[in-house]
C-alpha cells in the first residue's frame, strides 16, 4: 500500500483509519486514534491470551520485529531500542542514570512539553544547574541560540524535535554535529516527529517518544534510544529480573546487565502495546516517512492559506515559519488564533461539528486552536474545519 493508494481510494482509507467514519480528527499532535492494523493486532494478542499464557514465541517475535522496525525509523541498531513508553520514562532514565557531578549544566527549554523540563529541572536539587533558553519566538530553537549558552560545564543539551505548540521543527543533524564536536551529549523528546518527518539519532545520544501521537500506536507504548557507546555510561536506575542477569530467576550477589538496551527494560514489557506500536509502525513504513512528510506539508500549506482568508494567523506570523521559512522547519503542527474571536469558542464549535483539534495556551495565557491532521487526512476534511473556523470568527 503506498500513499496514492490511501488517498486516492476512500474504502480503503475507512478501512485502514477508521476514525474517518466517525469524525474529522484534526488532533494527531495529541492522542491519535488507532490505525486499524494495531487495533486488530491487540485483538488477535488478546484472544490468544485469554486462550493459553500471554508470553508465546509468536508474542516474542512479534517484540523482536517491533523493536528492528522502531531502529529502522529512527536509523539505529535494534540493540539501541528499549521498547519503553511513556516518553517521560525515557527522559528520567537519562536525567536519573548519568553520573553528574555539582557544578554539571544542562540546557533546555522550559516551554518545552512538561515531560521533557521536569526531568532536568529535578537535577538542581543534585547540585546540576539547568539552563534555560530564550528563544525570540516560541519553540524557535536555533544552533546559534543554544551555542550562545554553553560553557565548560554544560553537559547536556535536552530538546524536542518539534515544539507542541508552535510547531517549530529544530535542526537535530546540525545542533547533533556541534555539540558532540565540544563533547556534549544530546537528548531528544521525538514524539512530534517520529511517524511524521524523517527524523535521525546519527547525531543524539538518547531519544525518547511514546507511540501514541504520529505513530499511531497505543498509549503506553513507545521507543526509548540510547547510542551503544553510552551503554556503560548511562547507568540503568530501574531494576529488575528483565534487566539484570539472574540465572534460573535466581538473584545474583552481583548486578550485571544484559547488554544492549534491554538493560533499560526493568520488567514485563507492555507486549499488548507494542503489538499494536508494531502493527502502526510496518504501516508507517510501507506507505514512507518521506512520503508521509510531503503530504503532511501540502496539508499544512492547504489548511493555512484557508484560515488566513478567513482572518485567522499563525502563531508564528512574526516569524518567518508562518509564512516563508524553510520546509525543514516546519510540521504537522498548526497551531492559530484570531485577532477577534474568543478561540475557547471556536474550539467548542469545531467539537461540536464532530471536527477533533485541541485547544492550547502559552505562558502568557494567550489560547490558541492547534489542528494537526495526519497523512490519511482528507483536504475535504480540512475544508470543513475551515468552513467552520471562518463561521465562528464572522459571527
Amino acid at each position: 500500500m503506498n500513499l496514492k493508494d490511501i488517498i486516492g481510494d476512500e474504502a480503503l482509507r475507512k478501512r485502514e483509519f477508521p476514525v474517518v467514519s466517525e469524525r474529522v480528527f484534526l488532533a494527531h499532535a495529541g492522542v491519535a486514534p488507532l490505525t486499524r492494523r494495531a487495533a486488530e493486532a491487540i485483538c488477535l494478542f488478546a484472544e490468544s491470551g485469554c486462550r493459553d499464557q500471554q508470553e508465546s514465541p509468536a508474542v516474542w517475535e512479534q517484540v523482536r520485529e517491533a523493536r528492528r522496525l522502531a531502529a529502522r525509523l529512527i536509523g539505529a541498531e535494534p540493540q539501541e531500542v528499549a521498547l519503553l513508553g511513556p516518553t517521560s520514562l525515557g527522559l528520567n532514565l537519562v536525567a536519573n542514570g548519568l553520573p553528574w557531578e555539582a557544578g554539571d549544566e544542562v540546557v533546555c527549554y522550559r516551554d518545552d512539553y512538561p515531560a521533557n523540563v521536569y526531568p532536568w529541572q529535578k537535577l538542581e536539587t543534585s547540585g546540576v544547574r539547568v539552563i534555560f533558553l530564550e528563544p525570540e519566538y516560541p519553540g524557535v530553537i536555533t544552533w546559534e541560540l543554544i551555542e550562545s549558552v554553553l560553557t565548560e560545564r554544560t553537559r547536556l543539551v535536552a530538546l524536542a524535535t518539534c515544539n507542541f505548540l508552535s510547531g517549530y521543527r529544530i535542526n537535530i543533524e546540525q545542533i547533533g554535529q556541534g555539540l558532540h564536536k565540544r563533547g556534549i551529549l544530546f537528548s531528544l523528546d521525538g514524539i512530534q516527529t517520529l511517524g511524521a518527518f524523517p527524523t535521525s539519532v546519527e547525531h543524539v545520544d538518547f531519544l525518547s517518544a511514546d507511540s501514541h501521537k504520529w505513530m499511531l500506536g497505543p498509549v503506553g507504548a513507545g521507543i526509548f534510544y540510547v547510542s551503544r557507546e553510552h551503554w556503560d555510561n548511562l547507568r540503568p536506575s530501574l531494576l529488575g529480573s528483565w534487566n539484570v542477569l539472574s540465572p534460573e530467576f535466581v538473584a545474583q550477589e552481583e548486578i550485571q546487565f544484559y547488554t544492549g538496551a534491554r538493560r533499560y527494560e526493568p520488567g514485563t514489557l507492555n507486549v499488548p502495546g507494542i503489538v499494536g506500536m508494531k502493527a502502526s509502525l510496518e504501516l508507517l513504513l510501507e506507505v514512507g516517512i518521506e512520503a508521509i512528510a510531503a503530504r503532511l506539508l501540502d496539508l499544512r500549506k492547504h489548511l493555512l492559506n484557508g484560515l488566513r482568508e478567513a482572518g485567522y494567523e499563525h502563531c508564528l506570523e512574526q516569524h518567518d515559519l508562518g509564512a516563508n521559512a524553510d520546509d525543514s522547519e516546519r510540521s504537522g503542527i498548526i497551531t492559530v488564533r484570531h485577532p477577534t474571536a474568543e478561540m475557547g469558542m471556536v474550539h467548542s464549535a469545531l467539537t461540536r461539528k464532530g471536527i477533533s483539534t485541541s485547544l492550547r495556551q502559552n505562558r502568557a495565557g494567550e489560547k490558541f486552536v492547534r489542528l494537526s491532521p495526519h497523512f490519511h487526512n482528507s483536504e475535504a476534511e480540512l475544508n470543513t474545519a475551515i468552513e467552520v473556523m471562518a463561521q465562528e470568527s464572522a459571527g
